[in-house]
């Protein structure tokens, strides 16, 4: 059985997390071997690394945020993408290196040029085949949260609103990999859709 990497992306409250873990369970579900996953979050190092910098109460410069996560990136890829991509299984990311470069790069002012540049060099050039970006506006998407805004969603709005047009930006320029996904849509019809983008782009059986 191939392997394969999706990623999903999005801004806040684009529902990608729970998204993904819907696809998750239709793959599985298909008999595929999954291994889902979230970056940063996924390894002892992410878990660190997320608890810094989306709480911590200390300004940090958007380089600094950038180069922290593209670390954590590294150790995820090293520690558990490449181990699951090389026995077979399908792995599915919640954000990867399209998140550093749309919010630290947009949406922080930080070349993206540079971001891409850097981030595709640490992990190896190990890159999803296929991303799905889940795009809803900055004021819909605040509106569908539920919690305790952490340090990225507290920043001001226009960061919010570069981003969301960062990452319609990036996603003409990475058009062969990324697929633009409408999330204002309900949840339902935009499983489907990246069910059959997964079949369409990956040639995977999943229904």
């Amino acid at each position: 059985m191939k392997s394969a990497f999706i990623t999903l992306d999005g801004p806040e409250g684009s529902g990608k997390s729970t998204q993904a873990r819907q696809l998750v369970a239709g793959l599985r579900r298909a008999g595929y071997r999954v291994t889902c996953l979230r970056d940063p979050g996924s390894t002892p190092l992410g878990r660190s690394l997320r608890r810094l910098l989306l709480h911590t109460s200390e300004p940090l410069a958007p380089l600094t945020e950038a180069l922290l996560f593209i670390g954590g990136r590294v150790r995820l890829v090293e520690d558990r993408i490449l181990p699951a991509l090389r026995k077979g299984r399908v792995v599915v990311c919640d954000r990867f290196h399209d998140s550093t470069v749309v919010y630290q790069g947009y949406g922080g002012g930080v070349p993206v040029e540079r971001l891409d540049r850097i981030g595709r060099q640490a992990v190896g050039g190990v890159m999803p085949s296929l991303t799905l970006l889940l795009h809803v506006d900055a004021r819909r998407g605040f509106a569908r949260l539920r919690r305790t805004k952490d340090r990225m969603e507290r920043k001001q709005d226009g960061f919010h609103h570069r981003v969301e047009r960062g990452y319609l930006s990036w996603a003409k320029r990475q058009r062969r990999r990324i697929a633009v996904v409408d999330a204002r849509r309900p949840a339902e019809e935009v499983q489907r859709e990246l069910r059959r983008l997964v079949r369409q782009r990956l040639g995977l059986r999943i229904r």
